[in-house]
């Protein structure tokens, strides 16, 4: 953030990849270099403290581990209503994936942040089921 800022609008940190919403300073729509910065910083420093427990080997890619998928995709916000549909899609996430049975179980989440804020409540997204992600879908 020092060297590309951008605001961290939200973020659900998952195992083998990241959702963040993020808002870059007018005129600037240089995402790729944040976001190559971002998996560097993280996995450098998860591989660091994970070193001896044989976790992190993560992909493979041009010989170098990594923890991240390789890929990324942006996508502009449209309006609020993309804003919202985007947030809650980041949000549920980690219960689409089986990860959790509700948005709340997930501590590595800005969830937690909006539930203290009141835009979200405790219980939002309800308790995991196949119909309840259907409402979150790509």
């Amino acid at each position: 953030m020092k060297n590309r800022p951008f605001h961290l609008n939200a973020i659900c940190l998952l195992f083998e990849h990241i959702h963040l919403i993020m808002r870059l300073p007018e005129n600037d729509k240089d995402y790729s270099t944040r976001i190559s910065s971002i998996k560097a910083l993280f996995t450098e420093a998860y591989l660091e403290e994970n070193s001896n427990t044989g976790f992190g080997s993560g992909h493979r890619r041009k010989g170098e581990r990594t923890v991240w998928q390789h890929r990324y995709w942006e996508h502009i916000i449209r309006d609020e209503d993309d804003l919202r549909r985007h947030f809650d899609y980041l949000h549920f996430n980690p219960v689409k994936h089986g990860l959790v049975h509700r948005a709340k179980d997930w501590p590595w989440s800005s969830f937690h942040r909006y539930v203290r804020q009141g835009v979200y409540s405790m219980d939002w997204g309800g308790e995991y089921s196949v119909d309840g992600c259907e409402r979150f879908g790509e």
